[in-house]
């Protein structure tokens, strides 16, 4: 068994990362390091961020350790909310309300629903401070007028990736880790660390 340390304390991510990986890794995150501060994700790209996130934590724990940064890139609004969309509403949003701020600024931007969009993930692979590698992986897709679906988190209610009639909202965890772009560089993660 492989031991992975996610530099995160969204229970959302580490359950996809758990079942995309597999029984062959013990995954677990930073819920329980309740006296650790969080790492300020000052990066321009999710990149920049994925690598803070990750270089920090590996500065306090041994082992492989492993930071994601992803989000939501509208057309219409030049690729916002991209880094901030964990954030987009304020530093405390609830989903709820980064959902809402985004249909609201794509509202007012004079275009008409659906707009065409992408997740993307960038993952670091960190060890004693030092990147091992990067993924990468991104769907593309377009945002619906209003929310759809009460599964997934984030910006899955307003997302329906290409080829599909459903929002990442109206679909089970295992539909979404098919095609998402956490599962797709996941994947790539995986492979490298298989051929390791």
């Amino acid at each position: 068994m492989r031991q992975l340390l996610l530099a995160t304390r969204n229970p959302h991510k580490t359950q996809e990362f758990s079942a995309i990986l597999g029984r062959d890794y013990v995954v677990r995150d930073l819920t329980a390091e309740t006296d650790l501060p969080a790492v300020e994700e000052t990066g321009a790209t999710f990149a920049e961020n994925a690598v803070l996130k990750a270089t920090e934590i590996s500065r306090r724990f041994p082992g492989l350790i492993v930071a994601d940064d992803s989000g939501l890139e509208a057309d219409a609004l030049n690729g916002a909310p991209g880094v901030f969309s964990a954030r987009y509403a304020g530093p405390e949003a609830t989903d709820d309300e980064n959902v809402r701020r985004l249909l609201q600024e794509l509202s007012s931007h004079g275009t008409r629903p659906p707009w065409t969009a992408r997740f993307r993930c960038v993952l670091a692979l960190v060890r004693g401070g030092e990147v091992l590698e990067m993924f990468e992986g991104a769907v593309e897709g377009r945002i619906v007028a209003s929310p759809r679906g009460s599964m997934g988190f984030g910006y899955d209610p307003v997302f329906q990736p290409v080829g599909f009639e459903r929002t990442f909202g109206e679909m089970s965890a295992d539909e979404k880790n098919r095609i998402s772009h956490r599962a797709e560089a996941i994947r790539l993660l995986r492979a490298a660390l298989a051929s390791d």
